[in-house]
C-alpha cells in the first residue's frame, strides 16, 4: 500500500523564517492564510505585476490582461474551486469520523498561492524566461559555464519563473527580514508546480534553485509531503495537493482569457469565439445560452457571458476530478493535470481552445513582436549587468553597480551569488523599467540637463 500525505499535516500555518514565534493555539478572526493573501496584495512585487506582459503587449486604447489582472482572476477561480472541494472533503472525511477543521482553510491557501504564482516571472511574458535561459545556453553567458557547478549551471540555462517565485518569497535579501515574505508553509508549498531540482527538469521546468534547495526540503518535511528520490539523489517530491488546484485555475484563466483578449484585439472574430466557447456545452445548455446572447448587442459582452459560463463549467469539473482522485493525489500517484481528468465534453472544448491559441494567438504578429523586443532588451541588460558584477573594478561597472537596488547582493561571496543578484534585479523589472534602462544604457534616452 502506497504511503499517503495527511491533510492535518498539509494544512500548516507555521511561518517560514518565523518558526520560533509560531503559536498554533492563537485565535484570530483573520487566519494566517488570509494574512498571506493580504500581505501579497500590499507588496511591491505584486504591484509591479500590473506593468508586466501576460501575452499581448501592454494596452494602448484596448485594455488586455497583464500579470496583475491575470493573478487576481486566477485567485478568484482558484478560491472558488478550492471552496467547492473543501465542502465535499468535509462531508467525505466527516462521515468517516475524521477531523475536518483544516478543510475550511483550503480556499484562503489557494487564493494566496494563486496571487503569488507569477511573482517570479521576468518582464515580457514567457519570452523573458526564455531570454534569460538562452543568454547562458546560447549567448554571451555561455563563456561563464566553467565558473559554476552542474546544478548551478542547470539553474541558469533553465531559468524558471516558478522557481524564482519561491526564491522571492523565501530569500532574505539585503536589509530584509529573515524568511523573506514569511509566508505560511502551506502557501509556499502550494505554488511549487514542479517540486524537484533543475537537474531533473523536463522542458526547463523545475521548482527551486540550488540556493533554495534546503528551504524547500524544510517546508516539504514539515508538511509531510512525499519524497520520491532516495537520499543522496537530486531532490524530488510529490506535489502538495493544492498545487493541482492552483495549476488548474491558472490554466483555465490564461486559456479562456487569452481568447477573450484576442477577440477584443480583433485577432479572432465574434462568430469564431462564440462557436468555440459554446462547444463546451451540450445541446440543451447551448440553446439556452444562445437565447441569452440574442438579447445582447455588444459583441464583447456576448463573449464575456460565454467566458463566465465556460470558467464556471471548468471549475465544477476540475473540483469533481480532484475529489474523485483524492487518494491518488495524496499518495503521489496522480498523473497529469486536473484538466486532463475532466469529462470529455469540457476536455475536448479546452483542447480546441489550446489548439486555436497556438495557431492564431501565440504566433500572431503582436505576440511575436513583443517576444523579439523582450529578448533583445533582456539579453542586452544581462550582458551589461552580469559583466558589471563579475568585473566590478572597471569604471563602467562601478557606474552600473551604483544603479542596483541595495537589496540585491552584488558583492556576494560567490560568482553564482553575484549572477543571481543580477537575475533577481532583472526578473523584478517591469516591462517599462526594462525598456527605459535599455534605452539609457544605449544612449537613446538621456536625463534632462
Amino acid at each position: 500500500m502506497n504511503p499517503k500525505m495527511n491533510w492535518a499535516s498539509l494544512v500548516n500555518d507555521k511561518r517560514f523564517g518565523l518558526e520560533d514565534y509560531h503559536d498554533p493555539k492563537k485565535n484570530h478572526t483573520r487566519t494566517d492564510f488570509r494574512r498571506d493573501y493580504d500581505r501579497l496584495v500590499f507588496s511591491s512585487p505584486f504591484r509591479r505585476l500590473q506593468n508586466k506582459t501576460q501575452v499581448f503587449p501592454l494596452p494602448g486604447s484596448i485594455f488586455v490582461h497583464n500579470r496583475l489582472t491575470h493573478s487576481m482572476e486566477v485567485a478568484c477561480v482558484g478560491k472558488s474551486m478550492a471552496d467547492n472541494i473543501a465542502v465535499a472533503l468535509t462531508i467525505k472525511h466527516g462521515a468517516a469520523g475524521e477531523p475536518t477543521e483544516h478543510f475550511s482553510h483550503l480556499g484562503d491557501i489557494v487564493a494566496a498561492a494563486c496571487l503569488a504564482h507569477d511573482l517570479g516571472n521576468p518582464p515580457f511574458g514567457h519570452s523573458g524566461e526564455k531570454a534569460i535561459g538562452t543568454f547562458f545556453s546560447e549567448g554571451e553567458g555561455l563563456r561563464l559555464k566553467p565558473m559554476f557547478t552542474p546544478g548551478q549551471w542547470s539553474d541558469l540555462v533553465n531559468f524558471e519563473g516558478n522557481a524564482n517565485a519561491f526564491r522571492l518569497l523565501t530569500h532574505q535579501f539585503n536589509g530584509r527580514r529573515k524568511g523573506g515574505f514569511a509566508m505560511t508553509y502551506s502557501t509556499l508549498a502550494s505554488i511549487v508546480k514542479y517540486p524537484y531540482e533543475s537537474v531533473l527538469s523536463t522542458k526547463g521546468k523545475f521548482g527551486f534553485f540550488t540556493t533554495e534547495r534546503d528551504d524547500f526540503e524544510k517546508v516539504a518535511r514539515e508538511l509531510g509531503m512525499l519524497r520520491l528520490s532516495a537520499e543522496g539523489e537530486p531532490l524530488r517530491y510529490a506535489r502538495h495537493p493544492l498545487v493541482y488546484i492552483v495549476e488548474a485555475a491558472d490554466d483555465i484563466c490564461y486559456e479562456v482569457m487569452d481568447i477573450e483578449d484576442a477577440h477584443k484585439l480583433k485577432i479572432l472574430s465574434t462568430a469564431e469565439v462564440s462557436e468555440l466557447l459554446l462547444g463546451f456545452f451540450d445541446s440543451g445548455r447551448r440553446a439556452h445560452m444562445e437565447k441569452v446572447m440574442a438579447g445582447v448587442e455588444d459583441p464583447n459582452e456576448k463573449i464575456a457571458y460565454l467566458r463566465s459560463c465556460v470558467v464556471g463549467a471548468l471549475v465544477e469539473q476540475c473540483a469533481q476530478a480532484f475529489i474523485e482522485n483524492e487518494d491518488a493525489i495524496l499518495s503521489g500517484t496522480f498523473e497529469g493535470s486536473l484538466l486532463k481528468h475532466i469529462r470529455a465534453l469540457e476536455r475536448d472544448g479546452y483542447s480546441r481552445c489550446s489548439e486555436l491559441s497556438v495557431r492564431k494567438i501565440y504566433r500572431s504578429a503582436e505576440v511575436v513582436d513583443i517576444e523579439l523586443a523582450g529578448n533583445r532588451i533582456i539579453t542586452f541588460l544581462l550582458e551589461r549587468l552580469v559583466g558589471a558584477v563579475l568585473e566590478p573594478e572597471l569604471n563602467y561597472s562601478r557606474l552600473l553597480l551604483a544603479k542596483f537596488p541595495e537589496q540585491y547582493d552584488v558583492q556576494a561571496d560567490t560568482q553564482f551569488g553575484k549572477v543571481q543578484a543580477v537575475l533577481d534585479h532583472v526578473s523584478a523589472m517591469t516591462d517599462v523599467y526594462a525598456l527605459d534602462l535599455y534605452r539609457k544604457l544605449n544612449g537613446m534616452s538621456l536625463p534632462a540637463v
